[in-house]
C-alpha cells in the first residue's frame, strides 16, 4: 500500500451482533489496517493469506474498490447510483449476500462465492477465471480491511429446507404471501420494480438503490437458484432496504413466494405455464387482507 494514503473512518457499534451494523465515524489508518494483514480464509481444503493477494487486488481490484479498500477507487467516480452501484467498502464490513443471518458477518464461502460469481446489474464481473487459491486469498485480503473480524465471528449459515414439489396452490399462496409481506411495494405488483415505493429506495449511506426487476432477464444479485432466492428472503440484504423475513415468513411460505416470483421471470419455468394456466393475476393492493 507503499505511499501515504488519506484516512478513512469506521466505527462498528456492538448492535453489529444484534441487527444492522451502525456506521459511525472513527479513524481508520494504513496502519489499522496493516496490522491485519495476515488475516486467513479457509474455503474447503484451501486455506487463504491475505499478504499473498496484494498483487491481484491491485491487478483486477483497487481500480474500483480503492487501496485502502473503501470503495473509492478511481473508477468509482463514474458510478452513479441506482444504474451504476458504486463499489462494496470492504472497511464497513457489511455485505449483502450471505448464508448467514441479518446483521451477522458472512462466511468465507459467501465471499468467495460473490468473487467467483460477480453481480449482475453492477461493474462487479465473474473472477471465475482466477484460480482457486487466487479467489481464495482475496477473500483474505477483502477481511483484512475491516476490523470487524479482528472481533466477530461470522453467524452461522441459516437452515434451507428441502425445496417441496411446485403446485398450482403453493404458487397461488405465494401470491398471497407477496402481497401480506408488501413485498409489491418496491417491487411492483408484477415484479417490475415499479412500486410505490421504488423511486424513494436509498442504501444505508443514503445513495439510490433500485429495487430488483423480476421480469427483465437479469440474475439475482446473489446467484440464481431456488435455494439462492430463499435464503434471499431469511437473512436480508445488508446494507439496502431489503430486510430479513426470517421472523414474518414460515419457511413453507418462503417456499411458495419463491414460486410465485418464478412466475414473472422471462426465463421459461412450470411456475409461469401453472400460472398462465389458472389465468393468475396481479396482486390488488387495495384488497382486504387474504382476499387477494
Amino acid at each position: 500500500m507503499g505511499t501515504r494514503l488519506q484516512s478513512w473512518t469506521l466505527l462498528v457499534s456492538s448492535a453489529a451482533l444484534l441487527a444492522f451494523p451502525s456506521i459511525s465515524w472513527a479513524q481508520l489508518t494504513t496502519f489499522d489496517i496493516g496490522t491485519r494483514i495476515g488475516a486467513e480464509s479457509h474455503v474447503g481444503n484451501l486455506t487463504g493469506h491475505a499478504k499473498d493477494a496484494s498483487l491481484p487486488y491491485r491487478r483486477y481490484c483497487v481500480g474500483c474498490h480503492g487501496p485502502l479498500g473503501d470503495g473509492n477507487g478511481e473508477n468509482a467516480t463514474w458510478m452513479d447510483p441506482p444504474l451504476y452501484p458504486k463499489p462494496r467498502d470492504f472497511q464497513l464490513g457489511v455485505f449483502k449476500c450471505r448464508s448467514t443471518p441479518t446483521g451477522t458477518l458472512p462466511t468465507d464461502q459467501d465471499l468467495y462465492d460473490a468473487i467467483t460469481r460477480g453481480f449482475d446489474r453492477s461493474n462487479m464481473p465473474q473472477w471465475n477465471t482466477l484460480s482457486k487459491q487466487e479467489r481464495v486469498d482475496l477473500v483474505a485480503w477483502v477481511k483484512h480491511f475491516s476490523p470487524r473480524w479482528a472481533s466477530e465471528k461470522p453467524g452461522t449459515p441459516i437452515t434451507i429446507p428441502p425445496e417441496p414439489e411446485v403446485t398450482a396452490e403453493r404458487i397461488k399462496a405465494g401470491r398471497d404471501v407477496f402481497a401480506r409481506v408488501q413485498c409489491w411495494k418496491c417491487h411492483g405488483v408484477q415484479g417490475m420494480a415499479n412500486g410505490p415505493s421504488a423511486s424513494t429506495l436509498t442504501d444505508d449511506q443514503s445513495r439510490p438503490i433500485a429495487a430488483f426487476n423480476f421480469t427483465d432477464g437479469s440474475r439475482p444479485k446473489c446467484g440464481n437458484t431456488d435455494q439462492d432466492i430463499y435464503r434471499i428472503f431469511m437473512t436480508g440484504l445488508d446494507g439496502t432496504p431489503m430486510p430479513s423475513f426470517a421472523d414474518n415468513i414460515k419457511p413453507d411460505e418462503a417456499w411458495d413466494l419463491v414460486f410465485y416470483l418464478r412466475t414473472f421471470m422471462s426465463q421459461p419455468s412450470k411456475e409461469k405455464e401453472m400460472a398462465k394456466q389458472l389465468a393468475l393475476k396481479p396482486v390488488d393492493p387495495n384488497a382486504p387482507a387474504g382476499q387477494q
